[in-house]
């Protein structure tokens, strides 16, 4: 029913566009581009050793500071506990352990049960002494049976020197994340990889990093071993909840990637030199970020400084999630953990206006310039409605995004393409048959399995023709872009190839539109 080929493609680099075609290409990229997913596959696969000889401890943001303001002590961090490839677990204790994991105790109420089991991902954190902080279906308290046989799980395959990556159980994954004194655990029914459970799960822990940091995280453990850190994350499992919905219908999540809000270049440029000239001599402002629709308005930065696409995923989430941002100026402290995860950054955080629904972030390293940045996103408004910049920001948030019709390529329904030297995707608006959730949820699903085969550590792939019963898949791994394409089920590999090379040339005729080539620097 399903094939996958590489072979007889070879010369699809001559075929599908020109040579050195790479639409969004930049050579100063604004966001880092370490690809995330060769991220974990290292870390699961990197000795103890290894991991705490490549632990940093340089600060960034003390770095940045200019100031004689007195720095807290950093504390040392505890080194996360890394993933080795699949442990053996033949062992009856372990196995009888991983099926208790399954079973439902919540209450009495079979009913509830059956939904809860039902549920085709759960994602659990608990303290490495067993203690339940989160659990995304139910309530953890009712949860403490089972997360202590999770906690029981780790221990025993530590008590013999290794660490615990996954358990396969059926049609059941359990894949297990030990990050210091937390222990993150997915158990899953989709089709997402074991790297790609790892990537969630990291982004669960990263979003706890976002409210205490790493060094007050290890801390807490190392004064008081069964702390219960749902006293200092109360509040903010709505950030958590939030952040796994986002990643279930994201692709921006597994690309490790930014999608821009499309925009004339002009308009663009002219938003940016707004911020610089009201910003630029503001001292310590590190980013200046405008989000639209979950979209990348504009990225100003300080000189010397990039952020991580994790970073910028983790701040659109906080936008998002946060109904009150919309009715007052915020300042609200937050930790990015791949720019310092020792350190709070401190973020002025405000919607440009009631008739303009974008988001402004100004975040800087000292804690004391509120009215300062108040007053300069004041100006920075005034400023964007003269030169009618907020017109052009509305008009293209209420615009339906282009679909893959109107481009002329009838063959294709939907596609996803990230130029690799910026960090930035493009995909279209979906198209039938993919108009429902459940559908879009299965497109997903399918990207994510291509995904996977075009990074599996043991057997990458460049190119993949798969034709499945209700469509047909491509997708092509370069050195510039990656690119995921969904056809009719018929199409034939030419077709295809030629559907492909089209698009590539639309997107390079439209890529100042659709990405951001020039980065803007205070």
């Amino acid at each position: 029913m399903a094939s996958t080929t590489v072979k007889d493609m070879s010369n699809v680099e001559d075929v599908i566009a020109e040579p050195g075609i790479e639409p969004g290409a930049s050579a100063e990229p604004m966001l880092v581009t370490t690809d995330n997913f060769e991220e974990y596959e290292q870390e699961m696969s990197s000795s103890l050793d290894d991991r705490q000889m490549n632990e940093s401890t340089a600060s960034t943001i003390s770095e940045i500071q200019e100031d004689a303001q007195e720095v807290p002590p950093t504390t040392s961090v505890m080194s996360p506990l890394d993933l080795k490839q699949k442990t053996s677990l033949d062992d009856s204790k372990v196995e009888e352990a991983a099926k208790q994991v399954g079973q439902c105790n919540l209450d009495a109420d079979p009913l509830r049960c059956k939904t809860w089991l039902s549920q085709k991902k759960h994602i659990f954190v608990l303290s490495q002494a067993g203690k339940p902080i989160y659990s995304r279906h139910s309530s953890e308290d009712k949860l403490v049976t089972v997360m202590g046989v999770m906690q029981a799980l780790v221990s025993f395959v530590q008590s013999g020197d290794d660490m615990i990556r996954s358990v396969h159980a059926g049609d059941t994954n359990f894949v297990f994340l030990v990050k210091g004194p937390l222990i993150l655990v997915a158990i899953s029914k989709t089709l997402e990889s074991v790297q790609q459970l790892i990537m969630q799960l990291t982004y669960v822990y990263n979003q706890i990093l976002s409210v205490l940091t790493q060094s007050r995280l290890t801390s807490v453990y190392e004064q008081r071993r069964n702390y219960d850190l749902r006293r200092l994350l109360s509040g903010s499992e709505r950030l958590i909840d939030h952040l796994l919905n986002f990643m279930d219908r994201e692709p921006a999540f597994f690309l490790g990637a930014i999608k821009c809000l499309p925009l004339v270049p002009a308009m663009r440029d002219n938003i940016a030199q707004i911020i610089i000239q009201t910003c630029g001599k503001i001292k310590n402002l590190v980013f200046a970020i405008l989000l639209a629709n979950n979209q990348l308005v504009t990225l100003v930065r300080m000189k010397k400084y990039s952020i991580h696409p994790t970073d910028l995923h983790l701040i659109q989430n906080l936008v998002d999630s946060s109904e009150s941002f919309k009715s007052a100026e915020s300042w609200t402290p937050i930790c990015l953990p791949k720019f310092d995860a020792n350190g709070y950054m401190h973020g002025h955080v405000s919607y440009l206006a009631e008739d303009c629904q974008a988001c402004l972030l100004l975040l800087t390293v000292d804690r004391d310039v509120f009215f300062t940045l108040s007053e300069a996103k004041q100006k920075i408004v005034e400023k964007l409605r003269r030169t009618n910049c907020l017109e052009a920001i509305n008009e293209s948030m209420n615009k339906t995004s282009v679909t893959i019709a109107e481009i002329g390529l009838p063959e294709m329904r939907h596609v996803l393409y990230k130029c690799k030297s910026t960090a930035q995707f493009w995909c279209p608006a979906f198209q039938a048959p993919y108009t429902t959730e459940e559908e879009i949820e299965r497109l997903l699903g399918l990207y994510q399995c291509l995904h996977h085969k075009l990074h599996a550590p043991s057997r990458p792939l460049k190119l993949i023709f798969q034709q499945l019963e209700k469509e047909t898949m491509f997708t092509w791994l370069t050195a510039g872009f990656e690119l995921y394409a969904t056809f009719e089920p018929l199409v034939t590999k030419r077709d295809a190839i030629e559907a492909v090379s089209k698009l590539l040339k639309w997107l390079k005729k439209e890529e100042e539109r659709l990405f951001i080539l020039n980065p803007p620097t205070f």
